[in-house]
């Protein structure tokens, strides 16, 4: 009994330590069965109502969701959402907030949840564009969904963090749609760690590195291209909110932009919040939204602010 107990642990250590090591989608994977051997993943969130689907582009993942503002007379502001998944994996359905389709509204924002097209068949670039085109989809209907166009954040979630944070730093992305930085009010970066591209990538384990990779190639020059940090030189967006846990990368990564952004003279925050590696990383976005998880109430105070509300 002792030496079988002994050879459980062992192989728990192990099965353990390849989570930890693993590539995003196969921790991603080792997760996805831990809650379905009766983990919840849901903090009993509100079911949210059915949203409207747009599709913004002829490939079948250029569609978004989007969820009307609730108690709102006239037009109200848009939070629209960019997922995260390794820039190669994750869509609107999965890797969202299960509290946000029904908080924000409830705060008085039209919410929107996007897909965009995924590497390796498509590039970072393509991704980057997919957001400002999923954005320019929206603000023209803006009559039809009750947007207030001149209130606008873009708020994005691992990878998604690096694109909206790239979109609201290289302003060449909305200008090919005929928009600008001044269609923007803010931007929220969620746990991001790849907004100085080089500089994660030469930190990176093995595993990482394969997807660094993939997305942003090997070339130097394209990496500080697709390098928020990088462009963090005026003008930008007007505020970045930056929110992350206790991950070391993610935490040099975002002081680093926020240096940048202070430089620019582009209003800033940055607050942190409890959570290690791969569960707090998730966390951060899972339970946004949520009224007792504290990122909640940082990101509605940061928006009620932004917004007037």
């Amino acid at each position: 009994m002792r030496k079988t107990t002994i050879l459980w642990i062992a192989a728990l250590a192990v099965l353990g330590a390849s989570i930890a090591q693993a590539a995003p989608g196969d921790r991603l994977r080792a997760r996805l069965a831990q809650r379905m051997g009766g983990q919840s993943d849901s903090n009993d969130a509100p079911q949210a109502p059915l949203p409207q689907t747009i599709a913004y582009g002829s490939d079948p993942l250029q569609q978004l969701d989007v969820w009307r503002a609730q108690g709102v007379a006239g037009r109200a502001p848009l939070v629209m959402y960019v997922h995260g998944g390794g820039w190669k994996r994750g869509n609107k359905d999965v890797a969202a907030s299960r509290w946000a389709p029904t908080h924000f509204p409830a705060q008085g924002y039209v919410y929107a949840s996007i897909n965009y097209r995924l590497v390796p068949d498509h590039t970072v670039e393509d991704e980057a564009s997919d957001v400002a085109h999923a954005l320019k989809a929206l603000l023209d209907r803006a009559d039809e969904l009750g947007i207030d166009r001149s209130r606008v954040v873009i708020l994005g979630h691992s990878a998604g963090a690096h694109l909206v944070a790239l979109v609201g730093t290289d302003e060449r992305y909305l200008r090919a749609v005929g928009l600008s930085f001044a269609n923007l009010t803010g931007v929220i970066p969620n746990d991001g760690a790849a907004y100085d591209v080089p500089a994660q990538m030469k930190q990176s384990g093995r595993l990482m590195m394969q997807t660094y990779t993939q997305a942003f190639g090997t070339d130097p020059e394209r990496q500080r291209e697709l390098s928020p940090t990088h462009h963090a030189t005026a003008p930008n967006a007007p505020a970045f909110l930056l929110i992350h846990v206790q991950r070391q990368d993610g935490i040099a990564q975002a002081g680093d932009l926020e240096a940048a952004l202070r430089r620019a003279k582009t209003r800033v925050a940055r607050q942190s919040f409890p959570g290690d590696g791969l569960s707090g990383h998730a966390e951060i976005n899972r339970r946004l939204g949520d009224p007792d998880y504290a990122a909640t109430k940082v990101v509605d105070d940061w928006l009620g602010a932004l917004f007037g509300q």
